[in-house]
């Protein structure tokens, strides 16, 4: 088990009842390991030993044996710290952490990721992994409702963030978390990371099931919701004078062409947003900004393969029917977010001139309960 922040990945305890005030002592970074080597790219701008020390990750695929469900977790995390040739030393703005026998429960585990934004996006993205889980077994409703225990944790995070020597007025992170419990999976989200489960179907095709939805003004629903507090939703090229600002000029989210709608307020330049919900960024507040999650509960069966967390930046050039597919085709959970990272770089340089920082989480569920060589059962 693991735990990564934006400065590096380290391995963690779990978080116990008794250990609430953040992530327990960690020991050092984990790189890939160098079996994996050979899945990373051969060409592009960054040689593989480069695109090597850009990575960071799980110490191998990681076990969690669920006994009384009678099932098994099998996971791994990775992420990639963004290229960006003007900054070529930009730190990972992305954090990631899991947890087993979370709040000391071995039929427990818990798993996030926090995509930061903006020039506090690091400090902000770190600050929220420490405090979700936190939170959240701290909150009285965790044990008999957690979903009403998720919203209270992302909101007391938002308000211990704004409270906090962090400067957050410009700055935030997305949160996309999972609580597993026994055979019932809790998902929490707030931006535009994700999180999709694979479902089998009729013909032993994988089907891509949603568990979150991004907050972004391509949702009519959100659009409705952050105009009642005097919003303007333009696109760069609105501002700019290059479209009719009183003429919507975007389609689906499917359909971006790189100009997404963003957030703006009434009578200023700021805040520029491309997402409608978010923990920190408390300029935005006044425009309907909030920290509020969406929670979506899913009972886990035979028919589930895995569930894939991930930040916008494996998203961005890849549908959630596309990630499913990928990560199918391997039966390793490490080497296929290792895959699904490498992907979305090739597809980000394909489009762009530079890559978002890119992480994910694949959990695959094994039902029942595999055998395990000696290291993979340590």
């Amino acid at each position: 088990m693991g735990c990564a922040q934006s400065t590096g990945f380290a391995q963690s305890k779990p978080l116990h009842a008794g250990d609430l005030n953040g992530t327990a002592k960690a020991a050092p970074a984990l790189p890939l390991p160098p079996a994996l080597t050979a899945f990373l790219p051969a060409e592009g701008p960054l040689s593989v030993e480069a695109f090597r020390a850009r990575l960071l990750s799980t110490d191998g695929t990681q076990h969690i044996e669920m006994e009384q469900a009678g099932y098994a977790l099998l996971y791994a995390f990775v992420s990639f710290r963004g290229l960006y040739p003007e900054a070529m030393d930009k730190a990972n703005q992305d954090a990631v952490c899991a947890f087993r026998r979370f709040a000391n429960d071995p039929e427990q585990a818990f798993f996030g990721v926090f995509d930061g934004h903006g020039v506090q996006g690091t400090a902000c993205a770190q600050f929220a992994k420490d405090k979700v889980p936190t939170n959240l077994v701290l909150d009285p409703a965790f044990a008999a409702a957690p979903e009403e225990a998720f919203v209270e944790a992302l909101l007391a995070t938002n308000d211990q963030l704004h409270h906090n020597t962090v400067d957050d007025a410009m700055s935030g992170t997305t949160a996309v978390s999972a609580l597993v419990r026994g055979r019932v999976l809790y998902v929490a989200n707030v931006g535009d990371s994700r999180a999709v489960l694979a479902e089998r179907a009729h013909g032993g095709r994988l089907l891509a099931v949603p568990l979150s939805y991004d907050h972004t003004p391509f949702r009519q629903d959100e659009c409705i919701r952050v105009k009642k507090y005097g919003t303007r939703i333009l696109t760069l090229d609105q501002i700019e004078g290059i479209k009719d600002p009183s003429v919507q000029c975007w389609g689906s989210e499917a359909e971006d062409s790189g100009d997404p709608p963003r957030l703006w307020a009434p009578h200023a330049l700021y805040p520029g947003t491309a997402f409608t919900r978010s923990i920190g960024d408390s300029a935005a507040e006044r425009l309907g900004v909030v920290a509020e999650p969406e929670v979506v509960m899913r009972h886990l069966g035979a028919a589930t393969a895995f569930v894939v967390l991930a930040s916008d930046g494996v998203f961005e050039f890849m549908s959630n029917q596309e990630v499913v597919d990928l990560v199918a085709a391997y039966e390793d959970p490490q080497e296929a977010t290792v895959a699904l990272v490498v992907e979305a770089y090739r597809l980000w340089l394909q489009y762009e001139t530079r890559t978002d920082d890119i992480t994910a989480i694949v959990i695959q569920v094994a039902m029942p309960v595999p055998r395990l060589s000696g290291s993979q059962a340590a």
